[in-house]
């Protein structure tokens, strides 16, 4: 890693796919680490006697943590990048995870999914910076190559606490420190790189940045108050499966815990392989019509979901994730053609906002599930892809950069 990493320095025009592989790795390391908490509520929920409120509440701590600092710590970064912070954030994990697996009551709980929360605000922004510097100009490519990683690493967190926490109890959650320490190693490595692309970049002087399109402010604004409520659709709908589809499945088909985390792990399977679909997909046939297949195009299989037996159901999640996976790479790569030389401050804003609504999603749904049923949850949440409609409304920055070529 180390000579390949001194190799790419010599040419950040070209895709430097041993950094796109390695931080991508990175994210699998950081999201496998977050997975966890969603894989040990029921064993959490046993050892505590917590209601879904509480399950919830871990849950909003968590996202919100993991949302509220992103977009100041892309901002800051825009203006002040520094490599470090990589291996800073997932010191963070590493301490969070150490307090879960020790933690003796509800809020010792709350404050270690904090610690891992403020962890992944601190990762994801620099991390993307980093996606996006060596993209050689592949910037869904890079975008999908960098969040497939984040997305296998939520869908094997859960089949391993299912093989190491469930059966042998809490206090094996500390075993997943050693994944942060592995993460540390590379973060430190990944950010030799950066440091010396970043001198690279200020010797080269900083007024590159080129607006494409010929968008006037105010719709670029609209246009991302649009972005940000697909997010709302796909993000809520996402919290009601990771956090509640083993739940769900258990209370519907009596199934063991076990056998949920591993149907669990299907359908976080099928995200990481939708996700590396759209990015490039994004690239060639434009990020607007992946947007809109990966939205609308999920609903008529969200609403068909609550109404299937076991079966079905877990076809039914595969072509979900499929789908709706696919949306996120585009969206965020969109919003940075929007407003380029912002890549911090965007991915900050979207990831921070897109956890901020699973916490909250989660947290409504948990109350929901207590005053009604889990059920009940689902068949309410089927509607959500359809907000994909107001994709129609986003301007086609592609052919806005057409006209102004020719």
């Amino acid at each position: 890693m180390k000579n390949a990493v001194s190799a790419t320095t010599l040419n950040t025009n070209q895709t430097v796919y041993p950094i796109l592989f390695a931080i991508s790795f990175s994210h699998l390391l950081n999201d496998m680490i977050q997975s966890v908490i969603p894989s040990v509520y029921p064993l959490l929920k046993e050892n505590y006697a917590l209601s879904f409120s509480q399950i919830g509440m871990i849950t909003l701590v968590f996202q919100l943590t993991a949302s509220i600092f992103q977009p100041f710590v892309g901002l800051y970064t825009d203006k002040h990048p520094n490599p470090r912070s990589l291996t800073i954030g997932m010191v963070f994990s590493f301490a969070g995870l150490l307090c879960i697996a020790f933690a003796s009551n509800f809020y010792f709980i709350l404050a270690s999914v904090a610690l891992i929360g403020l962890g992944s605000s601190i990762f994801h922004p620099e991390a993307s910076r980093v996606a996006h510097l060596a993209s050689g100009g592949k910037k869904g490519l890079a975008q999908s190559i960098f969040q497939v990683g984040g997305n296998a690493g939520s869908a094997i967190g859960p089949l391993l606490a299912s093989l190491i926490v469930i059966p042998f109890g809490q206090s094996h959650i500390s075993w997943f420190g050693f994944i942060a320490i592995l993460g540390m190693i590379i973060l430190t490595i990944v950010g030799r790189w950066y440091q010396s692309n970043l001198i690279t970049r200020t010797a080269k002087g900083k007024n590159t940045i080129v607006r494409e399109h010929q968008i006037p402010k105010r719709r670029v604004v609209f246009s991302i108050g649009i972005l940000l409520v697909l997010i709302f659709s796909k993000y809520f709908y996402m919290a009601s499966m990771t956090n509640y589809f083993t739940f769900y499945l258990m209370e519907k088909f009596q199934i063991s815990v076990q056998q949920s985390q591993f149907y669990l792990f299907v359908f976080l399977a099928s995200i990481a392989a939708g996700t590396i679909l759209g990015g490039p997909l994004g690239d060639r046939y434009g990020r607007k019509l992946i947007i809109w297949i990966s939205i609308l195009g999920a609903a008529p299989f969200t609403l068909l979901l609550p109404h299937v037996g076991l079966f079905m159901t877990v076809a039914l999640a595969i072509v979900i994730g499929v789908i709706i996976s696919s949306a996120f790479s585009a969206i965020l790569v969109y919003a940075t053609e929007l407003i380029p030389g912002n890549v911090g401050m965007i991915s900050g804003l979207f990831f921070g906002f897109a956890f901020g609504i699973a916490g909250i999603g989660s947290a409504i749904m948990g109350w929901l599930a207590d005053t009604t049923s889990i059920e009940y949850v689902y068949s309410i949440c089927a509607y959500l892809p359809l907000i994909g409609i107001i994709t129609v409304f986003l301007p086609n920055i592609e052919g806005t950069k057409k006209r102004k070529k020719g």
